[in-house]
């Protein structure tokens, strides 16, 4: 699918602006673009990548709740039968007027989160190495208003 540069430029801002959490012991953790997760580093100790991931909502087009279900059964099926470390999490507008489950994983590598990433038809992700800061990933070509961030990624 192709999107419209408005679109992807829209969603950006809205990617930059959501909050993104994690649940760890019954807490719920916030996650920062931009910044350094020292929670999620500390509770998992032997896990060198992190990334967020969720199969809802593909290219952030809303489809029904049953179609979402789905593929995130899928895709915890797939983190589960890969042997990865996961916890939930989620995505949000800041007031709350859109919600999407998504995963915390640890331990996929880059390229192997992107294309689980693209199979679940994902537009924006999370993704960090151990002891750097959390960067946004967008599969789409970057629109030629947006600005340069050092924590936006622009993959193809």
């Amino acid at each position: 699918m192709i999107e419209h540069p408005a679109t992807t430029g829209s969603l950006l801002r809205a990617y930059l602006d959501a909050e993104y959490r994690w649940e760890f012991k019954g807490q719920w953790r916030h996650l920062r673009i931009g910044q350094i997760e020292p929670m999620a580093e500390a509770a998992f100790p032997g896990a060198t990548r992190f990334g967020l991931l969720s199969a809802w909502n593909p290219r952030s087009a809303e489809r029904p709740t049953a179609e979402n279900q789905a593929a995130d059964d899928a895709l915890q099926f797939w983190l589960a039968n890969g042997g990865f470390t996961y916890r939930p999490a989620f995505s949000s507008a800041r007031d709350r007027t859109w919600r999407e489950p998504s995963w915390l994983v640890m331990g996929l590598a880059v390229q192997a989160f992107d294309d689980l990433a693209r199979r679940f038809g994902q537009l924006g992700t999370l993704w960090w190495q151990r002891g750097e800061r959390i960067h946004l990933r967008m599969y789409a070509d970057k629109p030629a208003d947006c600005s340069d961030d050092a924590c936006v990624d622009w993959v193809k």
